[in-house]
């Protein structure tokens, strides 16, 4: 019965990883969102987004398990460090970073940026979870699916919605990260 609990709190605790990453693909989709966005644009937004999603932390994981081998039993310390910083980080750029788009989003080459842009979190997270030994199709799959989901409602949510959530949503998904980066540690 604990391998139960066990299987259920690594499932519960991926997908909220997942849905705090997925804040900044949603955060900034709002932005777009509120500029207006075709439905063709979205979708390929939405992909992207979910592709580099399952890419990033996919070579973050391995990256991780690589150097889980090499650190050991610090492996813990490390991952959950990385995790307090990369929340951080969000937390202070929805606090005091800049909101400026220099690439038109509606291009591939914006698209892709964008698309990358949220994505990068990800590879630390994979880098964490790697030396955390986290099931890595699991990882990789949810990450995927809940980053495309959240930018295309992102997108959708912008249409209608005030620019001020955007900033707090990030901030949100940080204080999740960085809520789990103490957890790894202490």
């Amino acid at each position: 019965m604990a391998a139960v609990y066990d299987r259920l709190g690594e499932l519960l605790t991926i997908i909220l990883m997942a849905i705090a990453l997925g804040m900044d693909a949603f955060s900034l989709g709002i932005g777009i969102g509120m500029r207006g966005v075709r439905w063709g644009e979205m979708l390929r937004i939405g992909v992207l987004v979910a592709f580099f999603h399952l890419l990033m932390p996919l070579v973050g994981v391995v990256a991780g398990q690589y150097a889980g081998e090499i650190l050991g039993g610090l492996a813990k310390y490390v991952s959950g460090s990385l995790l307090v910083l990369l929340g951080g980080h969000m937390i202070w750029n929805s606090l005091f970073g800049k909101d400026e788009q220099a690439v038109d989003y509606r291009s591939f080459l914006g698209i892709l940026l964008f698309s990358l842009s949220v994505s990068v979190d990800s590879f630390s997270v994979g880098v964490s979870l790697g030396m955390s030994r986290s099931s890595l199709l699991l990882t990789v799959i949810a990450f995927g699916l809940v980053g495309g989901m959240m930018s295309i409602l992102g997108l959708l949510f912008g249409r209608g919605v005030g620019e001020r959530l955007g900033e707090y949503g990030e901030a949100a998904g940080g204080a999740i990260l960085l809520a789990f980066g103490l957890i790894f540690i202490f």
